[in-house]
């Protein structure tokens, strides 16, 4: 059951859109004919909004983009120091674009798929001990 929708500007909101992209991209190797490539942006995309949820919660304005680089960027600006591991994390911008339609890109390896979504957990995770919010 999907949590209660709060306010967009709710860092909690964006946590909680953070798992509901998290869900389909752990179940991704699990459901039949599904490109890697899909649950691996649904991987970018949990990461994406969990940085997007830590940026709100420190008052910092951010652009609507994909690139979490430029995102992660925004946080050390602010002062928050950033995990080695969630420095990582930029490389799922990969995901965002390149792979995320058909296109010259080779199919994503499982390896690939996996890395992604333990990447995406460790910034769910991550953004929630910031914010303090257990998962519902």
């Amino acid at each position: 059951m999907a949590p209660e929708r709060l306010p967009p500007d709710d860092p909690r909101e964006w946590l909680n859109r953070a798992r509901s992209n998290l869900a389909p991209a752990k179940a991704g190797i699990d459901i039949p004919d599904v490109y890697l490539e899909d649950p691996c942006f649904d991987a970018q995309q949990a990461a994406e909004k969990a940085i997007k949820a830590v940026l709100i919660s420190l008052n910092v304005r951010f652009p609507y983009v994909h690139d979490l680089a430029t995102l992660l960027h925004l946080i050390e600006r602010s002062g928050l120091a950033l995990p080695q591991g969630i420095k990582d994390a930029d490389v799922l911008t990969h995901f965002a674009f390149e792979t995320r339609y058909p296109g010259p890109e080779e199919p994503v390896s499982r390896n690939e798929y996996e890395s992604a979504v333990v990447i995406a957990e460790a910034v769910v995770r991550w953004a929630e001990e910031r914010l303090l919010v257990k998962p519902e």
